[in-house]
């Protein structure tokens, strides 16, 4: 290996212990002092719980641990969104976990944490995953409480969903470990069985405040809606335990018990472990993402027995399409490339950018893969589109939408991982967030934005002082420099993993070793969930 290889699998590894280590420090939720007073009452940490319900020795796939990193600052914090969730395997049973985090403000409901359930919720439907909500949530944080209840994407949206996979016959437990309160009491009476932990559960619309004031009864919380009062009085509850690790056996046991279902009928072998070194894939990408590498290092990396069948290898370069396996999964690979290329005496380097043949190509392998009943992945290192009246002229808004949509209307599954940039338009083409992947996971080097920082902050700053020029001010050198300084700052912060996944644009920061395994997950997942929808391309200009 050569010294750029050296150099960018040390700058990788590090990016990666960072990750880890902030990983570490959203597990705390809120803090060691809200942890040891729940241990005091005699309750799990979500994470513990999480753990306490999946198989021995299975793979825990979290979803959304950085949601809310750094936001809401005057707020605490919301560490994870106040919510851990994620695909597990229970009783042998691929299914969705979600679990209140009681140290994050008594696990009340910030407008993030409406957002992740809510997509926790949308993987299992598309994937018809069984959920499994692990309750403990004083309800709606009540300072914001005008960005997470009333419109269709907040709080109540959680409970149609219910009842939409009800609909759907999509199995849902509630365990009641903690408070239920006010709207969020509906999902545990709309959930299929209701299991509750004597001393700490309860449920109710309102509590024993709200009570007193509003009809002025003096009741206490486990008379008023505790597991003995919903098991043997109201009957809203089916089971009662004394402990957590009680009523989580069983969630496994009901769970245990669940009858097979249709599947998509993906086509899968025997797996095979690629026989280039997956540790190399550290090496490849520069953290930057300024240095060219070949896309097909990364995917020989990937696919078993590191075999790729290329699609149309000799046109429309700059993205790479082709079929492949992935712990025996058949798929179909979509990739941006940003190698070097001769073509005769000359060198060009091609940097994730979108031409108009590349997108014809990769448009016509998408259609391909929908024909054959192919799941789609779609590995991210784009800059956009190609500009210039060269590709003007050539039809690239024409070709650019017709990619755009066969990615739309594709039925199969889709899995995007962003290895790198995620820019402007090319985000849209390659199956960004706003394209229904089933997931869509990052490396710790991706950055989302409209466009490249540079780019970016030079164009805000020729915009600024256009102004400041029409006011009448002036703007010497010195401190036009000192305010693209700041810009680019503003700016660059704003298109980290981090800053994508606070906000769910990502699904979860993954280390690049284990993009094998998560897309692996991602397809047995997906298999769950029947293909209903017959392909159609739309209106393409051809």
């Amino acid at each position: 290996m050569n010294l750029e290889f050296n150099k960018n699998e040390d700058a990788m590894k590090l990016a990666v212990s960072q990750m880890k280590q902030r990983h570490a420090q959203v597990a705390l939720g809120g803090g060691k002092k809200s942890v040891e007073k729940a241990k005091e009452k005699g309750k799990l940490t979500p994470r513990e719980r999480i753990q306490y319900l999946i198989d021995e020795g299975s793979t825990f796939s979290e979803i959304g641990s950085f949601t809310g990193w750094e936001m809401y600052a005057d707020e605490g914090g919301c560490p994870s969104g106040g919510t851990v969730g994620g695909v597990g395997y229970v009783s042998g049973r691929r299914c969705m976990i979600i679990a209140n985090d009681n140290t994050v403000k008594a696990g009340a409901w910030f407008p993030i944490s409406g957002k992740k359930n809510l997509r926790l919720q949308e993987i299992a439907m598309e994937n018809r995953l069984p959920v499994i909500y692990i309750v403990d949530s004083a309800g709606v944080y009540l300072p914001m409480q005008d960005e997470i209840f009333p419109d269709k994407e907040h709080f109540g949206r959680i409970f149609r969903n219910n009842a939409v996979m009800s609909a759907m016959g999509i199995t849902q437990i509630a365990a009641v470990m903690g408070s239920c309160v006010a709207g969020g009491a509906y999902l545990p009476i709309m959930s299929d069985e209701t299991l509750m932990v004597e001393g700490n559960g309860s449920i109710f619309l309102a509590g024993p405040y709200l009570v007193k004031a509003a009809i002025g009864e003096d009741i206490d919380i486990q008379t008023l809606g505790g597991a003995k009062t919903h098991t043997e009085i109201s009957g809203i509850a089916d089971y009662k335990f004394n402990t957590e690790q009680e009523c989580l056996d069983q969630v496994k046991r009901i769970m245990d018990k669940l009858g097979d279902t249709e599947h998509a009928g993906f086509d899968r072998v025997k797996p095979e472990p690629p026989q280039k070194d997956p540790q190399e894939i550290y090496g490849l990408v520069s953290v930057d993402n300024s240095k060219p590498y070949d896309i097909l290092d990364v995917i020989h990396r990937i696919v078993d027995k590191s075999e790729f069948d290329e699609f149309k290898k000799d046109y429309g370069k700059t993205i790479v399409c082709g079929y492949g396996r992935i712990d025996g999964w058949a798929v179909g690979i979509v990739a941006n490339q940003r190698t070097i290329v001769k073509s005769g005496k000359k060198e060009m380097q091609l940097g994730g950018v979108i031409y108009n043949d590349s997108a014809d190509k990769a448009a016509r392998f998408i259609q391909n893969c929908n024909q054959k009943k192919i799941p789609l992945v779609f590995l991210q290192d784009v800059t956009g589109f190609m500009v210039g009246s060269r590709s003007e002229h050539a039809g690239i808004i024409k070709d650019g939408a017709k990619l755009v949509n066969a990615v739309a209307n594709s039925v199969v599954p889709k899995i995007t991982i962003i290895i790198g940039n995620s820019y402007g338009a090319g985000n849209y083409a390659m199956c960004g967030k706003a394209y229904d992947p089933r997931f869509i996971y990052a490396w710790p080097n991706a950055k989302i934005a409209v466009m490249g920082g540079e780019q970016a902050a030079k164009t805000l700053l020729q915009i600024q002082v256009a102004s400041m020029k029409a006011k009448g001010e002036t703007i010497d050198p010195e401190k036009e420099k000192e305010l693209l300084t700041k810009i680019t700052e503003r700016y660059t912060s704003q298109t980290t993993p981090y800053y994508a996944a606070a906000r769910l644009w990502v699904d979860e920061i993954i280390d690049p070793i284990d993009t094998r395994l998560r897309i692996a997950e991602a397809i047995a997942a997906a298999n769950q969930a029947p293909i209903e929808k017959e392909w159609k391309g739309g209106v393409f200009q051809v």
